[in-house]
């Protein structure tokens, strides 16, 4: 089957993950966000974004593929095009999940459509999870995946497009995404995708200039700015767009501004050109 066409059958598709909020993995993520928190203790309201490390794929080590991702199948479409990525996501933060919760996550493929651009064939596929604790519904979630072609060999020597340098902002914060802090966020979400922390690999097989940052990652490091400017408002939605990657080759930063609304924000981090990388959208409870 090839990526142009025939993925309609898998719209309506559903699976159920089960898991159990260990204090221990809460406090893994407190301690790649660099936070000087309490240890959790049963009870306590998890971060936002921390259901994103909760069921994470657990194929056997024979089910893996060259690229360190689950081989194609099974849930998702076996879209034959190379690259996978996160390119997005929708988030409504209903209730809080709290540690020593079991919980459980059902997703629905959505919508999968096939569209062709500069970059080639694309294939967008849209999946909506919910996440339930014993209280009931905690998270809503639509999240859009990409596959898309690899680009030509050429693509590595061409000049760059001239650089459209981010916004300032009205706060900020710098980050330095070295390999130890991009390996450790890959073993918290078991994510196995080599861009992330195998230089060889991302720099000889994919052509990247470095490892690539999690898109999730840098949308968690947009909610935790958030939480450090207002900590005493909770956030009920956020919206994410990855716009362009972003390498471990340099510093980058995560900035916010208050958005027309009351409570609304406007967030954003930069490249390692300083343009948008990931744009984003919080609403403050």
């Amino acid at each position: 089957m090839s990526a142009t066409g025939g993925w309609t059958e898998w719209v309506g598709r559903k699976a159920s993950r089960t898991d159990w909020v260990n204090p221990n993995h809460v406090a893994q993520l407190l301690a790649v966000l660099d936070r000087d928190e309490p240890f959790p203790r049963a009870g306590d309201p998890v971060p936002p974004a921390f259901h994103w490390t909760l069921f994470t794929p657990l194929a056997r080590q024979s089910e893996i593929g060259v690229d360190g991702h689950p081989r194609r199948g099974g849930f998702l479409p076996p879209v034959p095009l190379p690259r996978r990525m996160w390119a997005g996501s929708r988030v409504r933060f209903v209730a809080p999940i709290r540690v020593g919760e079991a919980v459980e996550q059902i997703s629905v493929i959505d919508r999968v459509e096939e569209k062709h651009g500069k970059a080639g064939s694309l294939v967008f596929v849209t999946v909506r999870h919910a996440v339930s604790g014993p209280a009931g519904l905690a998270v809503e979630e639509e999240q859009d995946i990409v596959y898309r072609e690899a680009p030509p060999p050429t693509a590595a020597n061409a000049s760059p497009p001239p650089v459209e340098v981010a916004p300032a902002g009205e706060f900020r914060s710098e980050i330095r995404p070295d390999p130890v802090r991009l390996f450790r966020y890959s073993a918290l979400t078991f994510n196995g995708h080599r861009i992330h922390y195998d230089r060889p690999y991302a720099t000889g097989e994919e052509g990247y200039p470095g490892l690539v940052v999690h898109g999730p990652l840098l949308a968690t490091l947009l909610l935790d700015l958030a939480r450090r400017q207002f900590p005493d408002r909770g956030i009920e939605r956020f919206r994410f767009k990855a716009v362009r990657a972003t390498f471990d080759v340099s510093p980058f930063h995560v900035v916010g501004a208050r958005g027309d609304e009351a409570g609304a924000l406007r967030l954003w981090s930069t490249d390692n050109r300083g343009q948008i990388g990931v744009e984003a959208e919080a609403q403050l409870r």
